[in-house]
């Protein structure tokens, strides 16, 4: 073999090692949030009526292949400071100290721990999150039902992730009174994923 063969093969070989990374890292890369089309919201009870509020700011990462959903990642960054009730006294209300304190604690986070298929669901539908929730410093295990669904090229996530407010010291003193602003909150998000 000569000097030129031997380094023509290891050129070749150079390539395709290269190669494969690069397909590697294409499959494993995270999938393109359409922002736009995705919201993250709460829904609570305030004197027993239900409130929709919703978060105009989040970043949404997810690395996820129903083929191999063992291997997924997922994580959510809300900007708190972006929290809508639908009226400027009310926005402005919630972001004090009694409420989210948004000048201490100006993101709540969601990272997922695992995501596994939901049993006896269609394959590639229906799975099960388990994750940490962090809000106002206070971090909580969580888990929730996420459904997935094709759409075109992408991907739709939803999911409802139920919490309890004062686990996160949201509303205090006064506030923790649960006769005027319920405990129970579920958090609502709506993913969607372009290819």
């Amino acid at each position: 073999m000569t000097l030129r063969t031997t380094l023509a093969h290891a050129m070749l070989g150079g390539i395709a090692v290269l190669g494969l990374v690069a397909s590697t890292a294409a499959v494993a890369a995270p999938l393109k949030v359409d922002t736009a089309k995705s919201t993250v919201g709460a829904v609570f009870k305030q004197l027993n009526v239900p409130v929709d509020a919703k978060f105009k700011k989040f970043v949404a990462q997810i690395d996820f292949d129903s083929a191999k959903p063992e291997a997924a990642k997922a994580s959510v960054d809300i900007d708190i400071a972006s929290f809508d009730l639908g009226e400027a006294e009310y926005n402005k209300e919630v972001l004090k100290k009694e409420w989210f304190n948004a000048a201490q604690f100006p993101k709540a986070t969601f990272v997922a721990s695992a995501i596994k298929p939901t049993a006896g669901a269609p394959a590639g539908t229906k799975y099960d999150v388990t994750g940490k929730l962090t809000i106002k410093g206070k971090t909580a295990d969580v888990h929730f039902p996420l459904t997935v669904k094709k759409e075109g090229g992408g991907q739709t996530f939803d999911g409802a992730l139920p919490i309890k407010r004062l686990t996160f010291n949201i509303g205090e003193s006064e506030w923790k009174d649960t006769g005027m602003v319920a405990d129970e909150v579920t958090i609502k998000f709506h993913v969607v994923t372009t290819p």
